[in-house]
């Protein structure tokens, strides 16, 4: 017998599956050395009230065994003789684009600027070791995408453009944890998605597919009104209809785009900085005692959100247990960004604390048109390179201090390994942030007390939350609405905001150009 039971248990009944048999057998009266297997289906933490609370769904087998895994995978079939389809791209986009058509009879060719996710590894520990970044392989570029070392979250919103379930179904076929499917805010952990990637791009070349790394798309192969395919940096062109999914930083895409006079417009983005508190701290704010999270629970996470002057100001890509990371392309630029581990066990936690801009709140960069907030996030990062000490070092600056528009004259131990540099954001940065995100901090202060603190520290600038471009594309068909043959992909191309929707959008891509093509 199967059945399936929602329950409401303590952290330590929660915690293993000997607690949640117990809690079974007490919820149907069964006897326990009946319950054979308990499946999590969902499950939530509860800290809203004094008392913390598990919510957990759960399948119950009851004298019989679990048959098969706990996924449900897909068939993949062999494609070498396929027409071929050019994805340029291996983040999420490119990869679940690549996946879908394989499924769909189409040889997908991955064009990835970067490198394989294991060489890329070493690319970016030199960024913190020798402040180097590598203008091709860094937190940004290399197969897996910006999600590949900064983290792997993968909540999302976007639940009406596309299956969610099959995405992270996907990510379990290919090594991901069955905890995924069950989480309320899945992830993967920084540690454990190289291999889940390397284990997709390997499913790619296994089933006929390409995958070509260290090759760097630089201009589109045009037919009169068609894109026929790319030329690339190696001298190599590609045939074939194009998925662009570069992602949200590569600004020499968006610069050809615009030089070629094929149609973008500015969209909005969020800018601010990562804010990083003691993970003690946030443990014991969210759950409501001085002990913190104790065993059973796991680190606290936070999501604040208000209205300031017309403008959103939010938490965004909260790490708990995490890093803040240097997420910089190029030279001349601070970015951070923030990542965990899979056990989310560092002593840190951190979040993106962001302002919504509009490209009317900066008219001076107007003059740039569809690439006036691109402008304005190139300049942030330079003046955070120039207060950071023009290296890697970031300009930090103590969360009260900030609010009150004092210096901070020494800095909390951060997880920041580059090393911070003190420094006046409150004066550099521009108003209309900082002074939005003064009252953010005020108000979020209030909701929770102990949240404003001098125990944080804000560490600048956190610029790459979304794309600042869209690359127009027809609603129907995802083509671009003036060029046949190209259809403009996931995060870089404005329409999505992480890993799943980016996913999403990918296999969105696929099935259009399945549709136009077959």
């Amino acid at each position: 017998m199967i059945k399936e039971l929602q329950l409401r248990l303590l952290p330590q009944e929660a915690a293993n599956e000997q607690g949640l048999k117990a809690a079974v057998a007490r919820e149907t009266a069964a006897r326990l050395p009946d319950i054979t297997a308990v499946r999590v289906l969902k499950r939530s933490i509860d800290a809203r009230q004094r008392t913390v609370y598990v919510n957990v769904k759960v399948r119950a087998y009851l004298n019989e065994e679990p048959a098969g895994p706990e996924y449900r995978g897909v068939e993949y079939k062999e494609v070498s003789g396929g027409k071929p389809v050019v994805v340029v791209g291996a983040g999420p986009g490119g990869l679940f684009a690549a996946l879908r058509l394989i499924e769909l009879g189409f040889r997908p060719v991955i064009v990835e600027r970067g490198k394989n996710v294991r060489e890329r590894k070493k690319d970016i520990a030199c960024i913190s070791r020798e402040h180097r970044v590598d203008p091709e392989s860094n937190y940004s570029f290399g197969e897996g995408g910006a999600g590949a070392y900064s983290d792997g979250k993968l909540y999302t919103r976007s639940k009406k453009r596309g299956s969610v379930e099959k995405i992270l179904n996907v990510f379990c076929q290919h090594g991901a944890s069955t905890s995924i499917l069950a989480d309320a805010h899945p992830h993967i952990g920084t540690d454990k998605l190289p291999q889940v990637i390397e284990n997709i791009r390997n499913r790619i070349i296994a089933c006929g597919g390409e995958v070509h790394f260290e090759t760097r798309m630089d201009a589109f192969i045009i037919e009169g009104d068609e894109v026929k395919g790319i030329r690339t940096n190696t001298g190599r062109d590609f045939p074939g209809p194009v998925i662009l999914a570069t992602g949200h930083s590569a600004r020499d895409i968006y610069y050809y785009l615009h030089e070629q006079h094929i149609p973008l417009e500015a969209k909005g983005i969020a800018v601010g900085v990562r804010l990083e508190h003691p993970q003690s701290l946030i443990d014991s704010i969210q759950y409501h005692t001085r002990e913190g999270r104790g065993e059973y629970l796991p680190a606290a996470e936070y999501s604040f959100v208000t209205q300031v002057n017309g403008r959103g100001v939010y938490s965004f890509c909260m790490c708990p247990g995490g890093f803040v990371v240097p997420a910089a392309s190029g030279p001349e630029q601070v970015v951070v960004n923030g990542m965990s581990p899979s056990n989310r066990g560092s002593r840190w936690a951190n979040s993106g604390m962001v302002v919504e801009i509009h490209p009317e709140d900066f008219p001076e960069f107007a003059s740039y048109g569809a690439l006036s907030l691109m402008k304005f996030q190139e300049q942030l990062e330079k003046n955070a390179w120039l207060n950071g000490g023009m290296k890697q070092t970031a300009p930090a600056q103590r969360m009260q201090d900030f609010v009150n528009k004092k210096n901070s004259f020494d800095l909390p131990v951060s997880s920041y390994t580059p090393g911070l540099v003190a420094s006046p954001l409150h004066f550099w940065m521009p108003e209309p942030v900082t002074g939005r995100l003064r009252e953010g901090f005020r108000q979020f202060g209030r909701m929770s007390k102990g949240f404003l603190t001098d125990e944080a520290v804000m560490i600048g600038v956190e610029t790459r939350t979304s794309s600042p471009v869209r690359i127009l594309r027809d609603r129907e068909t995802l083509q671009h609405v003036t060029l046949k043959g190209l259809f403009p992909c996931g995060e870089g191309a404005g329409y999505a905001g992480g890993i799943v929707s980016a996913a999403i959008d990918g296999e969105r891509c696929a099935e259009s150009v399945a549709a136009l093509y077959q």
